[in-house]
C-alpha cells in the first residue's frame, strides 16, 4: 500500500491544492441558493480540477522522472554504447513512426527502464546502468523497443485520460461525501462547516487510492500490448530472453516508488495486492508472448 501510496502521491497533491484554492475562491461552489447541492456545477468544477492535475502530472513526467532517477541524457554519444542506444532508439522509433525520443541513462545497479513523456513526439526513454550491464545486447535492443512500443502506444497521455476521468468521479463523490456527514452529522444548515472539508479532504484521499486500481489495471494491460510491440520491433525471442532475464533479478528492479509504473518491471504483490500492481508478473508476460505465436 505505501509504494501505491507514494506512486499516487504527485497527482493527489496537485488535486488536493487545487481544490483548495477553488474551494477557497469560491469557485467551487456546489450549493445553489437552497443550500442543496448543484449536481451540475459539482461535476464541472470536479473535472476541470481533475483533468487539469491529471494533465500537470503528465507535463511535468520528463522533468520528474529526470529529477527523480538523476537520468542524464545523451546529447552527443561519449562512447560506443552510448552511440549504438541512440542508434537503436532512432531506428525504432522510426519504424514505430514516432518522433525521436530524448535518451537517458541513469545510474542504479537495478536492471530497469522506463518511457515517459507528454506525446509521440515529446518523450524519454531512459535505462539504468545496472540494466546494461545484466542484460546482453539482444536484450537491451527488446527492453528499448518495450519502452518505444510505450510511446507510439500513447500510453501516457492514454493514463492521463484514464486518470482524469477517475480524478473527476472521485473528487465528485467526496464532496458529496463531506456534505452529507456535515449536514447530517454536524448539522450545518447554512453553507458548509469545518467537517465538509475535512472530511472531503479525506474522502478524496481514501478514494483515489481505490480508484487506482482502475488505473492499475489499465497499466498492466498496456505491458501486455508494450511487449506485443517490442517482439514487432525486435523480435518476439529477445523480447522473452529479456523478461526472463529480469526474472533472474526479480524483487531488484524497482525504481522510485513514483515512477513504478512507468518501468518495465514492477513490484509484484499477491492476493488483494495484485489490484494495486502496475505490472502482471513476468511469467505471465512471457506466456502471452509465446501464446501469440500461434
Amino acid at each position: 500500500m505505501k509504494r501505491i501510496a507514494l506512486f499516487l502521491a504527485t497527482n493527489i497533491a496537485i488535486l488536493l491544492v487545487l481544490s483548495i484554492i477553488l474551494s477557497v475562491t469560491g469557485v467551487g461552489s456546489m450549493l445553489d441558493e437552497s443550500g442543496a447541492i448543484d449536481f451540475g456545477s459539482l461535476l464541472a468544477f470536479s473535472a476541470i480540477v481533475g483533468f487539469v492535475g491529471s494533465f500537470m502530472s503528465l507535463a511535468m513526467s520528463k522533468w520528474t522522472a529526470k529529477h527523480m532517477t538523476g537520468a542524464q541524457v545523451i546529447s552527443e554519444p561519449r562512447n560506443p554504447t552510448e552511440r549504438w542506444l541512440l542508434e537503436t532508439v532512432r531506428r525504432q522509433a522510426q519504424q514505430a513512426g514516432i518522433g525521436m525520443p530524448e535518451v537517458a541513462i541513469y545510474n542504479a545497479p537495478e536492471p530497469n527502464a522506463f518511457a515517459t513523456g507528454m506525446s509521440l513526439n515529446n518523450s524519454l526513454v531512459a535505462v539504468s546502468t545496472g540494466l546494461m550491464q545484466a542484460m546482453s545486447q539482444d536484450e537491451v535492443e527488446a527492453v528499448l523497443a518495450h519502452e518505444v512500443s510505450h510511446v507510439a502506444n500513447g500510453d501516457m497521455v492514454t493514463m492521463a485520460l484514464i486518470q482524469g476521468v477517475v480524478n473527476t468521479f472521485v473528487i465528485f463523490l467526496s464532496r458529496i461525501v463531506g456534505h452529507l456527514v456535515d449536514r447530517a452529522v454536524f448539522k450545518t444548515e447554512n453553507g458548509h462547516g469545518p467537517a465538509f472539508y475535512i472530511t472531503s479532504i479525506f474522502a478524496q484521499v481514501v478514494l483515489g487510492i481505490l480508484a487506482s486500481m482502475i488505473t492499475m489495471w489499465f497499466s498492466r494491460q498496456r505491458e501486455f500490448r508494450a511487449d506485443a510491440g517490442a517482439a514487432r520491433l525486435a523480435g518476439r525471442e529477445k523480447m522473452v530472453a529479456a523478461l526472463e532475464a529480469l526474472g533472474r533479478g526479480a524483487g531488484e528492479n524497482e525504481l522510485p516508488d513514483q515512477m513504478a509504473a512507468f518501468g518495465i518491471s514492477g513490484h509484484i504483490g499477491h492476493g488483494m495486492k495484485r489490484l494495486f500492481m502496475s505490472h502482471p508478473p513476468l511469467e505471465e508476460r512471457i506466456a502471452a508472448l509465446r501464446a501469440s505465436q500461434h
